[in-house]
């Protein structure tokens, strides 16, 4: 397993992992998340690609760095792990939050990137009904954090995988409790504040892929279509059975299809 290394950022700690040697290719895990649930990942695909997974401010063993992590905070703090690392061109791929971040950072430092993976993502800012229901789901973590997180897991998959996935489903709960209320309630800010990026995908000359669970309550299919149209170059990945969390729902189909995207871009 690779080993976890820190970098200091807005004076707060950063943590990262990293393995294999090549092209590089950056893993971002989303809301609630940690960079281990991309350790399976990494072993696999470290065999041809450099691979790097990244704590999140606030998740994980990275701090927090603000009273609300914006989108572009979080990928700032990307930024500064690659640059310690002397990483100027690299693959990224964000899973849902995560995704948020990618699209972030593919605005803020597009030479940077050779392709974008938008995993369980899309491109669009929280409509005014989602910015409610995220003042909501604030208010729910202020009272009780630990109940959100056992309330709010399970619900990203399909109902036969939470009990297939029934031991995965409880680390993914035991990893978030211990993420502070203070980190939590940042992020949830920091997604309702997060800009529209679809003129970034109409105009971005990168690859981009799309991977898509069928039954995900939390990026519905027909919110993806339009955007699946807009880059110059799309690939996508639609998955059957699979919600939000494809990378443990369907891990052979992902983990394939990620290996051969990233292959694709120069």
């Amino acid at each position: 397993m690779a080993k976890t290394r820190f970098i200091k950022y807005n004076n707060a700690r950063v943590s990262y992992k990293m393995e294999g040697k090549g092209k590089s290719l950056v893993l971002l895990h989303g809301f609630l998340e940690n960079s281990n649930i991309w350790n399976r990942f990494s072993a696999q695909l470290s065999q041809k690609y450099h691979v790097i997974s990244i704590d999140l401010a606030g998740h994980g063993q990275s701090e927090m760095q603000a009273e609300v992590h914006t989108m572009e905070l979080f990928a700032e703090s990307v930024k500064a792990v690659l640059d310690h690392l002397q990483i100027t061109k690299t693959v990224m791929i964000g899973h849902s939050m995560g995704g948020y971040v990618s699209l972030a950072f593919a605005d803020m430092y597009p030479q940077m990137l050779t392709g974008l993976g938008i995993f369980h993502s899309h491109a669009l800012a929280d409509t005014p009904e989602a910015k409610i229901n995220r003042g909501r789901a604030i208010q729910v973590v202020r009272d009780n954090h630990k109940s959100f997180i056992s309330m709010f897991i399970p619900d990203l998959f399909t109902k036969e995988n939470q009990i297939k996935l029934e031991a995965e489903i409880k680390e993914l709960q035991t990893a978030a409790r211990e993420i502070p209320q203070e980190s939590v309630i940042a992020s949830l800010e920091g997604m309702r504040h997060r800009t529209d990026k679809l003129t970034l995908l109409q105009s971005i000359e990168i690859p981009i892929a799309f991977i898509i669970g069928k039954q995900d309550p939390r990026t519905p299919l027909d919110k993806l279509l339009p955007q699946i149209a807009l880059p110059k170059h799309a690939e996508v990945l639609l998955l059957q059975d699979v919600a939000h969390m494809g990378y443990l729902e369907n891990y052979e189909t992902t983990v394939s299809f990620v290996d051969g995207f990233v292959g694709r871009c120069d």
